[in-house]
C-alpha cells in the first residue's frame, strides 16, 4: 500500500508541510513542498521504531512510496512554524473503532518512544547558533504541558496547572485520561465540540508534537561527545 500523503501550504506559501494520513506523527515541514516531501521520506527510518512499538512494523515496512492524495492551503501558522495546524478534508469524525484504536496505538507508541529518548540522552542539549534552545527536562515539561493543558481540553479533559502531569504517576494518569477522553469524544459523549480541529487531526498533532521533540532531543544529545572526550 502506498503512503497516503497530504501537502499543506501556508497562506503565503512561505513554508509547506508533508504528512502521512495513516501514520500519525510522521510529518515534516520545509521551505517548499518538494523539500517537505524529501524530508518526510528521509524520516521514514526514524518513524520505524514507533511502528515497531505499536506492533505494526510489518505493515510499515510493506508501505510503498509517498503518494499525494491532497494538496491544499492551510493557515498562516504553517508559514510561520512549518507545522500543520488544521485538518485536511479527509480528517473528520467520528472514526470507526478499528481506525481509532490503530491511531491511538501509534499515539501511545509515540509517548513510549519519547520516554525512551528522554531516558537515554544527556540532560544538557546542544545549544543553537546563538546559544539558545531548551535542555532535556525543559523539552519534557514543554511537551507534557502543551498536551495536558491544551490538547487534552479539546476532548473535555480539564487538568490543573499544578505540575502533577510532570510526575511519573501524574503523567500516567494524564495519558490514561487523555486516551479515555478521545474515545469518549469519538463516541459522541463529549458535549463541547472542537471549533476548527477534528479528532483525527488532534491525534496526529499530538503524535507529531511528541515525536518532533523526541527527535530534537536525539539530534541535540551530547552523550556521544562526552564519551569521545572521556
Amino acid at each position: 500500500m502506498p503512503v497516503r500523503t497530504v501537502v499543506e501550504h501556508g497562506t503565503k506559501d512561505k513554508k509547506s508541510v508533508a504528512f502521512s494520513l495513516d501514520w500519525p506523527g510522521w510529518s515534516r515541514g520545509a521551505k517548499s513542498a518538494e523539500l517537505a516531501l524529501e524530508t518526510l521520506e528521509a524520516y521514514r527510518d526514524r518513524y520505524r521504531p514507533i511502528a515497531r512499538i505499536a506492533g505494526m512494523l510489518a505493515e510499515f515496512d510493506a508501505a510503498g512510496a509517498l503518494v499525494i492524495v491532497e494538496d491544499w492551503v492551510g493557515t498562516g501558522s504553517t508559514d510561520f512554524w512549518g507545522i500543520s495546524f488544521s485538518p485536511s478534508s479527509t480528517e473528520h469524525g467520528p472514526m470507526g473503532e478499528a481506525e481509532l484504536e490503530r491511531k491511538l496505538a501509534l499515539l501511545q507508541a509515540s509517548w513510549s518512544f519519547f520516554d525512551d529518548v528522554r531516558g537515554r540522552v544527556s540532560p544538557e542539549m546542544r545549544r543553537g547558533v546563538r546559544g539558545g534552545g531548551r535542555m532535556r527536562e525543559e523539552i519534557f515539561r514543554h511537551v507534557v504541558r502543551v498536551e495536558s493543558l491544551d490538547h487534552a481540553k479539546q476532548v473535555g479533559v480539564q487538568e490543573d496547572d499544578d505540575g502533577t502531569a510532570l510526575t511519573p504517576d501524574g503523567l500516567r494518569q494524564h495519558r490514561e485520561a487523555y486516551i479515555a477522553g478521545i474515545r469518549a469524544y469519538n463516541a459522541g459523549k463529549v458535549d463541547r465540540k472542537m471549533r476548527s480541529w477534528t479528532l483525527p487531526f488532534l491525534i496526529r498533532h499530538s503524535a507529531f508534537h511528541t515525536l518532533d521533540h523526541a527527535w530534537e532531543m536525539e539530534d541535540k544529545d551530547l552523550s556521544g561527545e562526552a564519551a569521545a572526550t572521556a
